[in-house]
């Protein structure tokens, strides 16, 4: 099975510091959903793994979470995309959960639901903790420079060999050629 995880926010959409709160905010970064649609049509399996801490911040509820990962996945019905599961951390940053990136949960109950070893599966971020929580359950990790891209490239903590790509659009250029 191909399988690829991604990030939400900074990868497929357009981040805020300010937290995406609605789904008038959740703006696709320009080639990202041709790209998923590209890759699903290829035979990959896409895969989300986001922490969405504003839930327990209390900056927005499930229900508007809910719509915009609608927003999104109707964004890529229409181009003939699709993804095959969405995994989130709802909690704040100082939860003890194993849920939230840099911590591997999510990437252990995508491993439980798929039943698949994610060693060396693709699994692209732009922040320093989706990149730690790939790589501590052996993901090859792929940074994009969209997001928080740029500044985590400079981070010293960088996953050696993590590849860097402008977005996700040429990760998927590279990953269809293979």
């Amino acid at each position: 099975m191909k399988m690829i995880i991604l990030d939400r926010d900074g990868v497929i959409n357009q981040d805020s510091d300010q937290f995406i709160k609605s789904p008038e905010e959740w703006i696709p970064i320009p080639g990202s959903l041709e790209a998923i649609a590209r890759l699903n049509q290829s035979g990959w399996r896409v895969v989300l793994a986001s922490n969405q801490s504003g839930v327990g911040r209390g900056l927005f509820g499930m229900d508007t979470l809910n719509a915009i990962n609608a927003k999104m996945v109707e964004s890529l019905a229409q181009v003939g995309g699709r993804l095959d599961a969405i995994f989130f951390c709802p909690h704040a940053a100082d939860s003890t959960c194993d849920c939230r990136k840099p911590k591997p949960g999510l990437f252990k109950q995508i491993e439980s639901r798929f039943n698949i070893d994610l060693t060396g599966v693709p699994m692209v971020g732009d922040s320093l903790r989706d990149l730690q929580a790939g790589r501590a359950v052996g993901c090859q990790t792929y940074l994009v420079l969209t997001g928080k891209g740029e500044r985590t490239r400079e981070d010293p903590e960088l996953p050696p060999d993590t590849l860097i790509f402008p977005d996700l659009s040429a990760i998927a250029d590279t990953l269809l050629l293979d």
